[in-house]
């Protein structure tokens, strides 16, 4: 049968839910499975003007819609002269027009809800199953699940997306009663998580919407396994050390994390951090003394933990975590959403979670911050601590995230013996990684041109920037990748020859 094609009327105060509608609309769209359903997604502050009443606009188009989506707060929003808002109005009229509702009320705090609000909460209740949710996250993976099920109701579904489908030859007993007690005090402990410690365990997955028939979906085996790996042999993490710049054998040491997937993130980013240079401070307030990493360990933590909870678990690769003598790469296999870009993650951004189900639950425990924050999380952090910008690129059927690693080392400086005109230049190659020219130098440091270019052609041969074009188009670019040799940190470029 042909696919469905889907509209979604959006139903909210849209002042309370300005962002969150936003970023809703996003994810329907940006969704890998979801967007091949859904044709359009209403909502009524992105009509341009017109010669028509609001109220005849947003109902006509719910009369023209197939899902109505409701999303009820604390606010009850503009009245009319009958006293009600339009978001009632929305919601009865897709009820006269048999339309497909689904709803969410948004917060638990009812006593500080509107009492008009309250009141239509209430009858909600009375007619429909409803969700509560606490935020955009919790909301969108609410909504993942329920689109899906209408989906798969509906019979457009011939292969449900891998986090909703049951696993198969699986069955409770697969799972770890550990794992779900650990999940239950992090989730409560971290994001005020309203389900009691002794939870059951089939409680807990129909709450997460991690069951289907009363069986353990895909994404329930990967974070409450005891064993994912017996049902999901790729599902796992492969960490790397290599000696220089390059991925080539021999390995300085290698390690593959099986587990579930809280476990393969922290495992991958312990392995990380015990490779990588680290500073012991005073114990001036406390009897640990603090340590300072060359890399930040939240920037680490963020790029391994979204590596793990947005590939794409169909592709037979794992995750890998390459850690090199200049950088850091984690490889996710599997590519951005289609409404994302490389540019857009610079910035603030809406969340398309590949797996919502998996982000979920690692939101709850604090594995990921707020939606769509990630990657600007890790702009700020490398930039606080004096290091490059992270890179993402898409490579080889694989997102790539990297780090770069603050290799100019006092050691490897002593090693250079560079003058303090040529030590000038280090901020602009470590930290902005930008071309410069002769003059440009020339302005930094105060050098005549002869000197300037004496200068830059002892960086060139040390390897530290290459010389590209001619006369006055000439211009110096830094170089990418760098082999640290030996005790006295001598820099050598990758191709041997420094030019």
């Amino acid at each position: 049968m042909p696919a469905a094609r889907l509209k979604i009327f959006v139903s909210s105060v849209q002042k309370e839910f300005s962002q969150v509608r936003q970023d809703l609309k996003a994810f329907l769209l940006g969704d890998a499975v979801l967007r091949r359903f859904i044709s359009e997604v209403f909502l009524f502050e992105e009509i341009p003007a017109c010669d028509r009443r609001a109220d005849e606009v947003y109902l006509d188009e719910v009369e023209r819609c197939d899902v109505y989506l409701g999303i009820f707060g604390y606010e009850y929003g503009f009245e009319d002269a009958n006293g009600i808002s339009p978001t009632e109005h929305e919601y009865n009229h897709a009820g006269r027009h048999k339309k497909t509702r689904i709803v969410y009320v948004w917060g638990s705090d009812d006593k500080h809800r509107n009492p008009k609000m309250q009141k239509l909460v209430s009858r909600i209740g009375a007619e429909l199953i409803r969700r509560r949710v606490e935020d955009t996250s919790a909301l969108i993976s609410e909504v993942y699940s329920s689109l899906i099920e209408h989906l798969d109701r509906i019979g457009a579904l011939r292969t449900p997306p891998f986090d909703t489908s049951v696993c198969d030859r699986s069955s409770l007993k697969d799972l770890s009663r550990k794992r779900v007690e650990w999940f239950l005090e992090t989730a409560r402990r971290e994001r005020n998580f309203p389900l009691k410690l002794n939870t059951s365990t089939p409680a807990l997955l129909a709450h997460l919407n991690l069951l289907d028939d009363g069986k353990p979906t895909n994404a329930a085996m990967l974070l409450f396994g005891s064993n994912p790996q017996r049902f999901h042999r790729t599902a796992e993490t492969k960490c790397v050390h290599c000696h220089g710049t390059e991925y080539r054998r021999p390995f300085a040491s290698m390690q593959v994390y099986g587990g579930d997937l809280f476990e393969q993130a922290d495992q991958a980013r312990d392995f990380v951090l015990s490779k990588i240079n680290r500073a012991i401070g005073v114990r001036s307030t406390s009897n640990t003394a603090p340590a300072t990493y060359e890399l930040p360990p939240d920037a680490i933590g963020e790029a391994i933990v979204n590596a793990i909870a947005h590939r794409d678990y169909h592709n037979n690769a794992s995750v890998e975590v390459r850690l090199f003598a200049d950088r850091l790469e984690i490889w996710n296999p599997g590519a951005l959403p289609g409404n994302l870009t490389i540019a857009s993650l610079r910035n603030d951004h809406p969340s398309v979670p590949y797996n919502p189900l998996l982000a979920e639950s690692l939101y709850l425990a604090r594995y990921i911050e707020r939606v769509g924050s990630g990657t600007q999380a890790m702009f700020d952090l490398c930039r606080e601590g004096g290091l490059p910008e992270p890179q993402f690129e898409q490579r080889e059927g694989s997102f790539v995230a990297t780090l770069w690693r603050d290799w100019l080392t006092p050691q490897v400086l002593a090693g250079l013996d560079l003058n303090e005109r040529q030590l000038k230049l280090l901020p602009l190659i470590r930290l902005e990684r930008r071309n410069i020219t002769n003059g440009d130098y020339q302005t930094l440091t105060g050098a005549t041109r002869p000197t300037a270019k004496r200068d830059l052609d002892e960086l060139v041969k040390k390897g530290l920037i290459i010389l590209k074009g001619s006369g006055r188009g000439a211009y110096y670019e830094f170089t990418k990748h760098w082999l640290i040799n030996g005790s006295n940190g001598s820099i050598e470029s990758a191709n041997g020859n420094g030019s």
